[in-house]
C-alpha cells in the first residue's frame, strides 16, 4: 500500500518542540511535494461575533498570529506552501477535528508543548492526537 503525503497538518504553540516538529514536516514537504498548514489552538472558547474581545483574548490572538507568521517564514525559505490556520477551544480535541473535517494525510506535532500537565513521555495533547486521530502521526521529539 502506497501513501501519499499531499497535506500535511503541523499543530504549533510557539515552543522548540513544535518548531522542530514544523522542521520535520518542511523536510517531508520538500520530500513530497507536499503542503504544509499550521494550526494554533488558542485555549478559549472563541468570541462572538457581537462580542468585544477581552485584553486577554487580544494578547491570546496576538501571540497565536506571530507564531503563524514565524511558520510561515520557515516554510517560504524552503519553498514550501504554508497555510495558517487559527482555531479555538481544547488543543487535541480541536487538532483531531481539523484532521478529520479537511482530510489530512499526516500530522506532525513536537512531543510536548507549552502546556502546564505535563505527561512521563509524551505531552498531553500529542498523546491525545496519537490516539484519537485516525491518521498517521508523527511525534518529534
Amino acid at each position: 500500500m502506497v501513501v501519499k503525503i499531499k497535506q500535511i497538518l503541523v499543530p504549533l504553540d510557539g515552543s522548540s518542540n513544535s518548531f522542530r516538529g514544523l522542521d520535520v514536516a518542511i523536510h517531508m514537504a520538500k520530500q513530497c511535494h507536499a503542503t504544509i498548514t499550521g494550526l494554533y489552538v488558542v485555549g478559549i472558547n472563541k468570541p462572538q461575533i457581537n462580542e468585544q474581545i477581552t485584553p486577554l483574548e487580544k494578547i491570546l490572538l496576538e501571540h497565536a498570529q506571530k507564531i503563524m507568521k514565524k511558520a510561515k517564514l520557515q516554510a517560504a525559505k524552503a519553498g514550501i506552501l504554508f497555510f495558517d490556520r487559527i482555531s479555538y477551544g481544547d488543543s487535541g480535541k480541536r487538532i483531531v477535528d481539523v484532521v478529520r473535517r479537511k482530510n489530512f494525510d499526516l500530522v506532525v506535532i513536537g512531543s510536548r508543548g507549552m502546556g502546564a500537565a505535563k505527561e512521563i513521555f509524551l505531552g498531553s495533547t500529542s498523546n491525545f492526537v496519537l490516539h484519537k486521530s485516525k491518521k498517521p502521526v508523527l511525534i518529534v521529539k
